[in-house]
């Protein structure tokens, strides 16, 4: 039998490429008339997303293209979007801005004036559109009776308390107007080193694991869980006045439409659509356009089967790209690494290195480069994929037997030839490995892009735990754990003689 050449792997890399390259990464409405839509953002909470909907509806309506970028992550990954231009729209908070974003800044103050604030996001080029209307501020809350039983009633009275457990959120520890700040303005005991994810923290003091959580004033949960928000009688808290930010270039009908949004919420009515949402388990969308009196935009993800179907091809897209890349990259590596022992240290080295870096950290860290969406992603998948297949070509030469290898010798092939027609085919079920095991990490770490709006199986997990729906979760977590297993079985067809 006539040993196979290597051609299947460049094959194999070619195939994974064009499935990926087959869809556009960053598809978006719009995008047919040739002209780039308004790209408005929102953070991974149910307020914000609601917002966004809002926003993204009211451009629609004025005839302005549009689309939403859902749940792209916490203050700091949606801001800078905006400012690098890779977003040009959302709803932000006036004590988030004062406090967190602009902190430092000359001419910024807690008390700044709306007029000090516009001048001072005017020299980044950022502009406010409109004040919706309703102050949505940090609190803490306890249940009920709890907060009953110990007569507590203010953030004062907590410092009685020093044995109560706080489960609060991943961003208010961190914050400059978060958790540190109110520590010392009111002594406060510590708080756990783990944060929370903000709607998690709601099951958490429901079960009795914590006393107290920050919530928003305008949560639908409080009445939810029958919790309590204490006063802050020392007034340490800004107002968090939801304003529209948007990017000074953005076109002129554009500003106009979301500057008809100025005032046309107050804190009643925003708890209330939240509430629709996240007890009356409503799309976001439906309840945003039942606000607007408009007719709800039909979305290519309406119905489970066609949701299923456009994640699974966005996670692929994900993972053949990302995959692809890294089989045209790592096996020349592990080639070269197998060539020369120093070098292959070195690069085993390395590609273990990025391997530790966490998943979503690494994502963050690409943001600068390929801004948010599908590239950032690809582009960590692509880092994590180099180690499995590096390693697995290295060891997959090493592990040739001696005696083949210095037959190949005596019959005067050269090293090029040797690899080709010895060294490579022999070393293919180590290659092949390794190729499964980074493709079972990609299918896996491709869930956290939705978190920077690459969509794909992670965006229903993220939205299923925002809204504490098993369904929503299990509509992405079943998919990609089958796909893993499909992937995981695949073994090369043997050639017959």
């Amino acid at each position: 039998m006539r040993v196979a050449h290597a051609n299947w792997l460049v094959l194999f890399a070619a195939a994974a490429l064009v499935t990926g390259a087959a869809a556009d990464p960053s598809p978006g409405p719009g995008s047919q008339s040739g002209q780039r839509p308004v790209i408005v953002a929102s953070k991974v909470f149910t307020e914000s997303v609601v917002l966004g909907e809002i926003l993204t509806a009211t451009l629609r309506t004025a005839g302005v293209p549009a689309t939403h970028r859902r749940e792209l992550g916490g203050t700091r990954v949606v801001w800078n979007a905006l400012e690098r231009g890779d977003v040009d729209a959302y709803v932000e908070y006036t004590g988030t801005l004062l406090k967190e974003v602009l902190a430092g800044d000359a001419g910024v103050d807690a008390s700044a004036d709306p007029q000090a604030l516009a001048d001072v996001l005017a020299k980044r080029g950022i502009g406010i559109a409109a004040r919706l209307g309703f102050n949505n501020t940090y609190v803490l809350g306890m249940r009920a009776d709890k907060a009953r039983a110990l007569n507590i009633r203010r953030l004062s009275d907590l410092r009685e308390h020093r044995d109560l457990r706080y489960g609060l959120s991943n961003e208010f520890l961190s914050r400059a107007d978060g958790w540190p700040g109110l520590q010392s303005a009111y002594d406060l005991t510590s708080a756990p080193s783990r944060g929370l994810q903000h709607e998690l923290a709601y099951r958490a003091i429901e079960a009795g694991d914590v006393d107290v959580i920050d919530l928003y004033s305008t949560d639908a949960q409080i009445a939810q869980y029958n919790l309590v928000a204490l006063e802050d009688d020392r007034h340490w808290f800004p107002r968090y006045d939801a304003v529209i930010v948007y990017r000074l270039h953005l076109r002129p009908d554009a500003v106009a439409a979301l500057a008809g949004l100025d005032g046309v919420l107050d804190e009643t009515r925003m708890a209330a659509l939240n509430a629709a949402v996240q007890l009356g388990h409503r799309p976001e969308g439906e309840v945003a356009a039942e606000f607007l009196a408009v007719r709800p935009v039909a979305s290519r993800h309406d119905g489970r089967w066609t949701r299923l179907l456009d994640r699974t091809v966005e996670h692929l897209v994900l993972v053949g790209i990302s995959l692809g890349a890294a089989i045209l990259v790592a096996v020349p590596l592990g080639i070269i690494g197998f060539l020369r022992p120093k070098v292959g240290e070195f690069l085993l080295a390395l590609t273990g290195i990025v391997q530790t870096i966490p998943a979503l950290a690494l994502l963050v860290f690409m943001i600068p480069w390929f801004g948010i969406g599908a590239w950032p992603a690809i582009a960590a998948l692509f880092l994590y994929s180099l180690l499995p297949i590096v390693r697995n070509t290295h060891l997959g030469l090493k592990g040739v037997p001696t005696d083949v290898r210095e037959s190949a010798v005596v019959l005067g092939l050269p090293v090029l030839a040797r690899l080709r027609l010895v060294e490579l085919p022999l070393a293919k079920p180590s290659i092949l490995a390794g190729i499964r095991t980074a493709a079972v990490i990609n299918i896996g770490t491709a869930t956290l892009g939705a978190l920077i709006g690459a969509g794909g199986y992670g965006e229903p997990i993220l939205t299923g735990i925002r809204l504490d729906d098993t369904g929503l979760i299990l509509e992405g977590a079943v998919p990609a754990a089958l796909l893993a297993l499909i992937v995981q079985s695949l073994r090369p067809l043997r050639r017959r003689s």
